[in-house]
């Protein structure tokens, strides 16, 4: 089997854990995540919102998280994704850093790591981006990688549907015909409660001192390695797609 069939076969198994419901034993720690969310303090829900809605914004509308380097050119489907496990493996390292400082500090320090965590996971993504040869200028390649982004921490019905238009992209993307639509068009509400529900229950251990150093280290790194393997597989299914339709 060659490299090009095997990436297909992967994509196909990527697919299926996609689209399969999640185990009892999560649904369970979801309804159990519903009881401890209640007892969170506000202030905690609030700073969590509004950092992830200053992340979608910056994503949207600013140049924040774009680099100067261009869009990879000249590199075979294989040696991309070579490139993404390499700068992966490397923004894994600097989340780990972040979550065990900010995990060992308690809850003030815990509650700054949203926004930490939220800018080294959106710098990665549109370094993913570029590196598979996409200009994150063009508008809709900004709405792309949010879609990325919410495929990665989602619950299964988010998930499915969210897959669904990443699949079809060809068609999604015409949702957002420029850039004025961007802002009006965009589901923010479902886009910010569903990652705050994905990680509030690790992030709320990563609050408490001295235990929180070690599950903050963990969490980011696993959380970054998450992101990754979604990424590396939504950038590979759109090449192949344009391959077949060239």
């Amino acid at each position: 089997m060659n490299a090009k069939k095997d990436i297909e076969q992967e994509l196909r198994e990527w697919e299926r854990m996609i689209l399969k419901r999640s185990p009892i034993y999560k649904r369970a720690a979801k309804r159990v995540q519903g009881q401890i969310n209640r007892k969170i303090p506000e202030k905690v829900h609030t700073a969590v919102t509004n950092a992830i809605r200053n992340m979608v914004k910056a994503t949207l509308f600013s140049n924040e998280y774009t680099t100067k380097k261009p869009a990879v050119a000249g590199m075979n489907l294989e040696e991309r994704d070579e490139l993404l496990l390499e700068r992966k493996k490397a923004y894994k390292k600097t989340a780990m850093v972040e979550g065990a400082g900010t995990g060992a500090g308690g809850i003030l320090l815990g509650l700054a790591d949203f926004p930490l965590l939220l800018g080294i996971k959106m710098r990665f993504l549109f370094e993913s981006a570029r590196i598979y040869g996409f200009d994150t200028r063009d508008h809709q390649e900004r709405i792309f990688l949010l879609h990325v982004f919410l495929l990665a921490f989602s619950s299964d019905e988010v998930r499915r549907e969210t897959y669904m238009a990443i699949k079809n992209w060809e068609e999604t993307k015409h949702k957002w015909p420029s850039k004025a639509t961007m802002n009006d068009d965009y589901d923010w509400k479902t886009f910010q409660i569903t990652y705050r529900d994905h990680i509030d229950l690790v992030k709320l251990l990563q609050m408490i001192p001295g235990f929180g150093a070690i599950v903050g280290a963990l969490a980011n790194y696993n959380l970054l390695d998450q992101l990754g393997d979604t990424a590396m597989n939504c950038y590979r299914l759109r090449l192949l797609q344009e391959m077949k339709a060239e």
